[in-house]
């Protein structure tokens, strides 16, 4: 018993610590917001009184709101577009009579051992070629399609019973209406979870926005962030770039509050759902 207990506190103890190095970063930023430029640099752990002023100076001094809605923009826009497409190449794999078919989902699980940076070239020259440079098309279209996307629901839609679609055939639906009315409605922790990591996905857009973004009117916020640095005389107020680094980061942690549960059921695959 006593060895058990023994066991079980150890545990916890490992997991505290874990808890602890993840979240240490947060916390590091969190009490560095709070203090001066001076105070910052220092080893001084203790939160002090000017968050509000570092928040006001960040959100003054990069145009925060303006990045935080090109970001929202942007990162509404991937979701969308890959959850879209994503549904429809996974109900076409699954239903559809396709010719090499599993060749063809082969293919497209092999673009996910492709680094992005790799097509960064041919990217940036098939959009100035487009003309659309500076706009929020070039940032979004590059990424409507998701490899990661089209898998997770490949693979849920493969469980969904087949006498749905049987039934939905006998009553005359289509393709659409059988996806809309069946398997969107059954699919809705899959397609949650989607939602979330390709939210997350897009607003953490940094590499790409850099490159193809001249116009500040549409870059996002984690370019936006950079211009916080060296941005007094040249030098850098740490304490304001702290502080709006905790406000690019609350989009994304709201997502995860509206949409936790549903990550954590959306990989759960079985014939109940």
């Amino acid at each position: 018993m006593a060895r058990r207990v023994l066991r079980i506190a150890l545990v916890h103890l490992i997991l505290i610590l874990a808890v602890l190095l993840v979240g240490f970063p947060l916390i590091f930023a969190l009490i560095k917001a709070t203090q001066t430029g001076s105070a910052v640099n220092s080893a001084n752990l203790i939160p002090s009184t000017h968050l509000w002023d570092n928040l006001l100076s960040a959100w003054n001094g990069a145009k925060l709101g303006l990045y935080i809605r090109n970001s929202f923009v942007v990162a509404v826009g991937i979701t969308v577009l890959k959850v879209v497409t994503s549904a429809l190449a996974a109900m076409a794999l699954v239903y559809f009579r396709i010719p090499a078919k599993g060749l063809l989902f082969t293919l497209i699980l092999l673009t996910l051992m492709l680094p992005s940076d790799l097509l960064v070239v041919a990217l940036f020259d098939l959009v100035n070629k487009l003309g659309w440079a500076n706009t929020y098309q070039a940032i979004i279209l590059p990424f409507a399609a998701s490899a990661t996307g089209i898998f997770l629901l490949r693979q849920h839609f493969m469980n969904v019973p087949p006498s749905l679609l049987d039934a939905a055939r006998i009553d005359g639906a289509g393709p659409f209406r059988f996806l809309f009315a069946v398997l969107i409605p059954l699919s809705w922790n899959t397609i949650g979870a989607l939602t979330l990591i390709q939210f997350i996905y897009g607003w953490e857009q940094y590499l790409w926005p850099l490159i193809i973004i001249r116009d500040s009117s549409h870059q996002v916020i984690q370019v936006g962030l950079k211009s916080l640095i060296g941005q007094a005389s040249g030098q850098t107020d740490w304490g304001m770039v702290m502080a709006g680094t905790l406000v690019a980061i609350l989009p994304p942690i709201v997502m995860f509050t509206l949409l936790g549960r549903q990550f954590s059921r959306g990989f759960i695959l079985s014939e109940s759902k």
